[in-house]
């Protein structure tokens, strides 16, 4: 993805640390919201676990993996630290894990 910004010659060297920091800038909230999403789900189901790690935050640094990043710049996805559950703390276990489950997705789609 990054390759289509750094190589093309229709924009000039300001523009393109623009795109490339505006890029940066929106993939690591797109990735904060997402495990955010997943956290929030699983602390409605009566799982802690994420609160209590401190990762249940929109904090980009606490969800910050620089090899996903990298994936994510270079490739157009990449990953970041999954945020930690404990299925064994849901009320109820599979509808627990279906909504953790999709949390992070409809968190993306809302956002686009």
């Amino acid at each position: 993805m990054v390759y289509r910004i750094l190589f093309n010659s229709a924009y000039d060297a300001l523009e393109k640390i623009l795109l490339l920091l505006a890029f940066v800038i929106t993939a690591m909230f797109a990735i904060s919201l997402h495990e955010y999403a997943h956290g929030f789900a699983a602390y409605k189901m009566g799982d802690p676990t994420a609160k209590i790690q401190g990762r249940l935050t929109l904090n980009p640094i606490s969800h910050f993996e620089p090899i996903g990043l990298i994936m994510f710049l270079l490739v157009g996805f990449g990953f970041a630290r999954p945020v930690p559950i404990n299925p064994y703390n849901f009320t109820k276990l599979r509808k627990g894990m279906l909504l953790t489950s999709f949390a992070g997705v409809i968190a993306n789609l809302i956002q686009a």
